[in-house]
Formats: structure tokens, C-alpha cells, sequence
């Protein structure tokens, strides 16, 4: 299994970006999806995820500003991030297991993680 994420870079406080993962070697079937993040001399933490019957799950830190989704195909689990401010700076993450479990926050739950994409928020 293969996760591929990209979409990072610069963008101005009050700004948007959207970050995609794409999973290769495996069908998405019975699967969790998830993107987590890092900030500078801090632990990776999670953000969101997806299911695969389309259940997300979000950070409270998160919610109501970043929205996971996955493309049509199954094959491609995105993150739109609105509102951003200095503190969701970091190297996102997107990560990936089978089957789902209740302890999806976790990042120590995951096998398959992706290269990381950094985001950085700054006037």
C-alpha cells in the first residue's frame, strides 16, 4: 500500500487549501482514511478521517473549519481546510489502515502513512 499526499504550501491567515491523498495497492473496502498533522517539536495529532461507507470523524480543533472527502473513484481522500490560522501550521499527514477501528485517533493505529505535505499559515 501506497499513500501519496500533496496540496501543501503558503497561505495567508483567514485562507483555504485543500490537501489530497491518494491510496494505491489496496481497495479502500472496510478501510479508514485519516490525516493527521505535526507542528514544529510537537507530537503528530490527529485531524480527520474518513471511513469507507463515508462516516468522518473530525478533531474539535478542526471542526466546522476542515471537511475530509473522498473522491469518486475511492481511491483519492481529501481535506479542505477553511479559516486556517497560524496554529494549523504544520506537516499533514495522511495515513491509512484496515479494518476501521474505535481507536482511529491514534497514530500509532496506522501502518500506512504517506510522505507529509507542509502547511504553512503566515501574513
Amino acid at each position: 500500500v501506497q499513500l501519496q499526499a500533496s496540496g501543501g504550501g503558503l497561505v495567508l491567515p483567514g485562507g483555504s487549501l485543500t490537501l489530497s491523498c491518494v491510496v494505491s495497492g489496496r481497495t479502500f473496502s472496510g478501510g479508514t482514511v485519516a490525516w493527521f498533522r505535526q507542528a514544529p517539536e510537537k507530537e503528530r495529532v490527529f485531524v480527520a478521517a474518513i471511513r469507507e461507507n463515508g462516516a468522518t470523524y473530525y478533531a474539535d480543533s478542526v471542526k466546522g473549519r476542515f471537511t475530509v472527502s473522498r473522491g469518486s473513484a475511492r481511491t483519492t481522500v481529501s481535506l479542505r481546510m477553511n479559516s486556517l490560522n497560524t496554529e494549523d501550521t504544520a506537516v499533514y499527514y495522511c495515513a491509512a489502515r484496515w479494518p476501521h477501528t474505535v481507536l482511529y485517533r491514534r497514530a500509532n493505529e496506522y501502518e500506512n502513512w504517506g510522505q507529509g505535505t507542509l502547511v504553512t499559515v503566515s501574513s
